[in-house]
């Protein structure tokens, strides 16, 4: 048994409104195939029963994490909140990310619903996957050529708004970019 990306974001959606101390828009498609995209490991582009079980296990966690930082059991959390929770899940950033993540997925309230947040943090767990996987050496610089950027920009989630993140130099003679360092990290 598989689910594709229409049955996974009507199961969320479920389980979500079920839950009345959490504020949701509803999971969209997008987000939904994001998150095939990210647990999808046979690249069967559905979920079976393991993929499915590893997301739902992280979702849980983020939903702790998120829990906890919702003090005012408001179902959402602010920006500030947002920063916590952020570093707390493991995802070390700089300022400059914050600001861009409060600014994506932030209310105009400065507000971040459940939903918002399980997007943000699989587009986050995907850009740090993507990069780490071309960081063979670990030094922090990956060298990507045209194929392998247009690549992980369309399979991995957020892969494509890498050129936000980092410092991407033009292509050289053998048509690679390097792609320099963690920049969001402190």
């Amino acid at each position: 048994m598989e689910i594709c990306a229409d049955e996974l974001k009507n199961v969320l959606n479920t389980v979500v409104n079920k839950h009345k101390d959490l504020k949701s828009q509803g999971f969209t498609l997008e987000s939904c195939r994001s998150m095939i995209a990210l647990m999808d490991t046979d690249g069967s582009g559905r979920l079976n029963l393991q993929e499915f079980h590893h997301l739902w296990k992280k979702i849980k966690a983020w939903q702790k994490i998120f829990k906890h930082y919702d003090t005012d059991q408001s179902g959402t959390i602010n920006s500030y909140e947002m920063r916590n929770a952020v570093n707390d899940a493991g995802f070390h950033l700089n300022s400059q990310l914050y600001d861009i993540i409060t600014m994506r997925y932030a209310d105009r309230h400065m507000n971040i619903d459940f939903d918002s947040f399980i997007c943000c943090f699989i587009r986050l767990e995907g850009m740090f996957r993507a990069f780490n996987a071309f960081d063979k050496d670990g030094d922090g610089i990956i060298k990507l050529n045209v194929l392998e950027a247009v690549g992980r920009s369309i399979c991995l989630p957020c892969a494509g708004n890498l050129h936000h993140l980092y410092a991407l130099s033009p292509m050289n003679s053998n048509q690679t970019s390097t792609w320099r360092g963690l920049p969001w990290v402190n």
